[in-house]
């Protein structure tokens, strides 16, 4: 059983493309890996500089994980701050990262282009990314395509590092659904927060139809066809529907007869219903908050022994005496 790490940014309400691109992949991957999740708090730190609304979000977070099918038995699930042996590791390998690798990361540049201060936080982030995959002996990162490229540079450090200490380092390999890479946002554009263009998964349902209604479409009329291969209702409306459904909803498109309205009506019932278990469950998780901070802890009690045996075999091989 392969040992696959993941985590997520506890930055505020989720969204359908937190879901689908991350959160359905660790869901799936609970019954056949050891799988570790983690709620990245310290990377957070590159972008909130608010302490009250970072805690308020990394609870918020652990209890949209669980509501959203993460099972603690299953797999461990912890706070990325839990286990301290993560920045320890973090600046061991900062001594076997070159500068020009960092220099290359694409995420950087984008943060930063759209206005992102630069700061050595943000700068160093594929760093403390790296630390936390090799700390845990993670053979599989499952990934968004815009994180590849972090995954690729983790295995250059790992690498760097064997090449004067032996294999202590397992190199891992990035894993992207090839299904479901990008979930479009409002405008068509990847759906994420900092382009505004999000639909929020625990949202009312007020709320939901309103935002749905945002959603940006052509301007054909009510009684012509529709291309359903170029709209951005179908390409969410598909992202909850089997073949057959995503068949009979081409047909509606094709048919003619039908505006914009219809087909977003139909969307917002599909992500309503879609979620309706989980809003019950997280509902549960918010009147019984410290059953969340156990199952935390739980999970951060596992993995701390796991990292505190691996720092064990880095600290001799660098020479930190105890």
């Amino acid at each position: 059983m392969k040992r696959v790490l993941t985590g997520i940014q506890p930055s505020g309400a989720l969204h359908l493309g937190n879901y689908f691109g991350s959160i359905k992949q660790m869901k799936d991957l609970q019954d056949d890996s050891d799988l570790f999740i983690f709620i990245a708090n310290y990377h957070a730190l590159t972008s909130l500089k608010d302490g009250n609304a970072l805690k308020e979000n990394t609870l918020d977070c652990a209890i949209n994980f669980l509501a959203l099918g993460i099972d603690p038995e299953k797999s461990t699930f912890y706070a990325q701050s839990d286990v301290k042996e993560v920045l320890e590791l973090y600046w061991i390998l900062s001594g076997y990262t070159p500068m020009g690798l960092l220099e290359r990361a694409h995420s950087y540049k984008d943060k930063v282009a759209k206005g992102i201060g630069a700061n050595h936080s943000l700068f160093s982030y594929p760093v403390l990314m790296a630390a936390d995959i090799l700390l845990y002996d993670a053979q599989v990162v499952p990934v968004g395509k815009d994180q590849i490229q972090h995954v690729e540079m983790t295995r250059d450090i790992a690498q760097k590092f064997n090449n004067d200490f032996g294999d202590i380092l397992t190199i891992p390999e990035f894993k992207v659904a090839q299904d479901v890479q990008t979930v479009p946002g409002l405008d068509g554009a990847k759906m994420s927060k900092s382009y505004g263009n999000t639909i929020d998964i625990f949202s009312s349902e007020k709320q939901l139809k309103k935002t749905v209604g945002k959603v940006v479409t052509d301007s054909t009329a009510l009684e012509d066809p529709k291309d359903w291969s170029t709209c951005n209702v179908f390409a969410l409306a598909k992202l909850y529907l089997d073949e057959d459904g995503q068949e009979e909803l081409k047909k509606r498109y094709e048919k003619g007869g039908e505006g914009y309205g219809h087909f977003k009506m139909y969307l917002k019932e599909l992500i309503w219903d879609y979620y309706a278990e989980a809003r019950e469950k997280r509902e549960h998780y918010l009147n019984n908050k410290s059953e969340v901070y156990d199952i935390l802890e739980s999970g951060a009690k596992k993995a701390r022994k796991i990292a505190r045996a691996k720092m064990e075999i880095i600290r001799d091989a660098v020479g930190i005496y105890r």
